[in-house]
């Protein structure tokens, strides 16, 4: 099977800035039709997570927005947000726009 990879990008919303220090799961869906966790990171001091190898099918990527608010004294509506995407050969772009109230995503370049 092809490989490809999956990157993401998370925006703080409210300040208009990337937002360092979320921590990311990869989950890829298994045969059964669940999911298992492949990869896991904390987005760096431009909000990103660069390319995880994987292989093409359905994945979730899983953003910890609770602690993320927590650790700034905040809270949220969404203590996390999960994101179900078909990764295709080549590689997915996965954007997280973020505020405490909202989020928004999109298929990224």
């Amino acid at each position: 099977m092809n490989e490809c990879t999956v990157s993401s990008h998370v925006l703080n919303a409210v300040e208009g800035r990337p937002a360092a220090g979320v921590r990311l799961t990869l989950l890829r869906e298994g045969e059964d039709g669940g999911y298992e966790a492949i990869h896991s990171a904390v987005t760096d001091a431009d909000g990103r997570v660069s390319g995880w190898g994987t292989v093409p099918g359905r994945h979730r990527l899983r953003f910890d927005t609770g602690a993320w608010f927590a650790a700034r004294g905040a809270s949220t509506f969404y203590p996390e947000v999960e994101i179900a995407f078909t990764a295709a050969e080549g590689h997915s772009h996965v954007p997280l726009l973020l505020s405490p109230f909202a989020y928004s995503t999109y298929r990224g370049s």
